[in-house]
């Protein structure tokens, strides 16, 4: 599996199959952002959408009620990463998600510490740090976050991390440095011209 992975956001079906036309042939996994207007101010991927065959999808849930969505959209895609501040209840979920034989994935927010998920970890398969204020294209990207890579990989160093925000050639090769396994590339590749060059770009930052 490639290592980058392009993130969409769309705010109907048209932006989105503009987004999979574009981004065809440049990579099998699309990360899906999807948001609520809730658990962040803008709306993403809010609507009945239809997904082209093309691609594999990981849908990263900025939304106040995660599980709702998994109820109705969760077989559309192949696993989901929901943000640990909208979980009620963390061993319920995580017990529930591998009843359906899907991997266990949490997002934490820049301010939200890796202490709010720390005695489940050995029982986690992917952690999404988010190096922005999540729910826009283009926020401030935010360094300090990648402390948290260290933290959670002495607890369990299985756990695969994946870096979200601001990610463009600079800011990778301090991701991988920090001991990310994958990034997600929004605007800098998914709104590009040529997002195939683009995504090489970002291949490269994985490169010692």
């Amino acid at each position: 599996m490639k290592r980058v992975f392009p993130s969409v956001m769309a705010k109907n079906q048209r932006e989105l199959d503009g987004m999979l036309d574009n981004l065809a042939g440049v990579a099998q996994y699309l990360h899906l952002d999807v948001a609520d207007g809730k658990f962040v101010p803008s709306k993403s991927l809010w609507f009945p959408f239809r997904l082209s065959s093309k691609f594999k999808y990981i849908a990263h849930l900025m939304v106040k009620e995660p599980e709702k969505w998994i109820k109705k959209y969760g077989e559309k895609v192949e696993s989901y990463i929901v943000q640990v501040e909208a979980v009620k209840n963390i061993a319920d979920y995580i017990s529930k998600t591998k009843k359906k034989k899907k991997s266990v994935a949490f997002a934490l927010n820049p301010e939200t510490k890796v202490s709010s998920i720390k005695k489940y970890l050995k029982d986690i398969d992917h952690v999404l740090i988010l190096t922005v204020n999540p729910g826009f294209y283009g926020g401030k990207y935010l360094k300090t976050p990648l402390k948290k890579i260290s933290e959670i990989k002495k607890e369990n160093p299985k756990v695969k991390i994946i870096v979200d925000g601001g990610m463009n050639p600079s800011t990778v090769k301090g991701a991988v440095r920090a001991g990310a396994d994958y990034i997600v590339s929004g605007s800098f590749i998914t709104k590009a011209e040529n997002p195939k060059e683009r995504m090489k770009e970002m291949e490269r930052g994985f490169e010692r």
